[in-house]
C-alpha cells in the first residue's frame, strides 16, 4: 500500500499540471475529517441519500423484486451509516438476505462489521477486504445480488473512468443482478459551492491533510501555511474540482524518493472531482455500460437520487 502510494505521488507531481489522487484522503485523520464535513449543514449529500434509504426502503424492496434469499454487496462501504438504515428496513419487510461489505481497508471493514452486527444482531454478514471484482468473480450464479454503490461515488470518476468501472461491474455481474448506484444531481450551482467551498474552512483541512499523510507517511517537507485551498464548480459540466495552491514559489523534497518537486507561484494541484449528473446523462451512462436504468429514486428535494440497474 505505501509503495502504491509513493509510485501515485510520484507520478501526479511529476505531472503537468500536478495532481494528487482523491483516494488519499482517507487515513485515520482524514476519514475523521470527512464525517465533520458530512454533519455540516450545507453538506446535502449524505441526508439526502439517507432520506431515500430511509424513507422508501419498501419501494426499493419492490422494484428489486427478489423472490427468494439473495446477497446485498455494497462496494467501498465505509462507516455503513445510511446502509445500516436500508438493511434495518430490508429486515422489517421480512426480507431475507446476507450482506457482503467490500472495501480494501480491514481496519473500515472491521469497524464496519461491528456496528452493523450490534445494530442488527440477526444479519447474515460476509464481510470480504480486499478488491471488489474478486469478490464478483467468485458469487454463485444461483443467489441473486443487490450491489450497492452509495454516495456520490461515481462522480469522482472522469468520464472514461466512470464508464470502464461499470462496463467491469456489469461484466462480473449474473443476469438477474441489480445495482443500485447513487448520483448526486445537478442544481442551483450556489447550493453545491456552499457544499464544497464551506465557510469553516472543514473541506479546506481535508484536503490540507493530503500534503499532512505525505510529510508524515513519505518523508516530505511540504510547508501547509504555504499552501491554500480553490474551488470550483461548473454548472456548465456540472463537475466541482478542488485544488491546492502554492502560494509561493518553493521546492519539495520527498524523502522516501528522494525527489525534489518544483512548485511555481500560485501552480495548482488538482485533488478531487466530484461530478454533478442530469437524468440524461444518468440513463446515457447505463445504455453505455451494458445497464438497463430501471427506477430514479429521489429525496424530496430532488437533489439526489439512488438509481436502479438492472443488466
Amino acid at each position: 500500500m505505501l509503495e502504491q502510494f509513493k509510485k501515485d505521488v510520484d507520478t501526479g507531481l511529476s505531472a503537468s499540471p500536478k495532481y494528487l489522487s482523491s483516494k488519499y484522503f482517507y487515513d485515520d485523520i482524514g476519514s475523521q475529517i470527512f464525517q465533520e464535513i458530512m454533519a455540516m449543514p450545507e453538506y446535502y449529500l449524505t441526508d439526502s441519500e439517507f432520506e431515500i434509504l430511509s424513507l422508501q426502503a419498501k419501494q426499493i424492496a419492490e422494484k428489486v423484486n427478489f423472490k427468494k434469499p439473495f446477497n446485498i454487496i455494497e462496494l467501498g462501504a465505509g462507516d455503513g451509516y445510511k446502509t445500516i438504515k436500508l438493511l434495518k428496513n430490508f429486515k422489517e419487510l421480512g426480507l431475507e438476505f446476507t450482506y457482503i461489505p467490500v472495501d480494501i481497508s480491514k481496519k473500515a471493514i472491521d469497524i464496519l462489521s461491528e456496528k452493523v452486527t450490534k445494530e442488527i444482531p440477526e444479519i447474515k454478514l460476509k464481510s470480504h477486504v480486499g478488491d471488489y471484482f474478486n469478490l464478483l468473480n467468485n458469487l454463485p450464479n444461483n443467489i441473486p445480488s443487490l450491489v450497492l454503490f452509495l454516495g456520490s461515488n461515481i462522480g469522482n470518476f472522469k468520464k472514461e473512468d466512470a464508464q470502464s468501472f461499470l462496463n467491469l461491474v456489469q461484466s462480473h455481474l449474473n443476469p438477474n443482478d441489480k445495482l443500485l448506484i447513487g448520483f448526486d444531481l445537478q442544481k442551483n450551482p450556489i447550493i453545491i459551492k456552499n457544499a464544497y467551498d464551506d465557510l469553516h474552512g472543514i473541506t479546506k483541512a481535508f484536503n490540507m491533510n493530503l500534503l499532512h499523510r505525505i510529510n508524515k507517511e513519505l518523508g516530505a517537507d511540504f510547508r501547509l501555511d504555504k499552501f491554500d485551498f480553490y474551488c470550483h464548480y461548473n454548472p456548465i459540466s456540472g463537475e466541482v474540482k478542488s485544488y491546492l495552491v502554492s502560494l509561493k514559489k518553493q521546492d519539495v523534497h520527498i524523502t522516501s524518493l528522494n525527489k525534489t518537486f518544483s512548485f511555481d507561484f500560485n501552480e495548482l494541484i488538482w485533488t478531487e472531482l466530484s461530478k454533478k449528473y442530469s437524468f440524461n446523462q444518468i440513463e446515457e451512462l447505463s445504455m453505455n455500460t451494458g445497464f438497463k436504468l430501471d427506477y430514479n429514486f429521489l429525496d424530496c428535494k430532488h437533489y439526489f437520487t439512488d438509481s436502479l440497474w438492472s443488466k
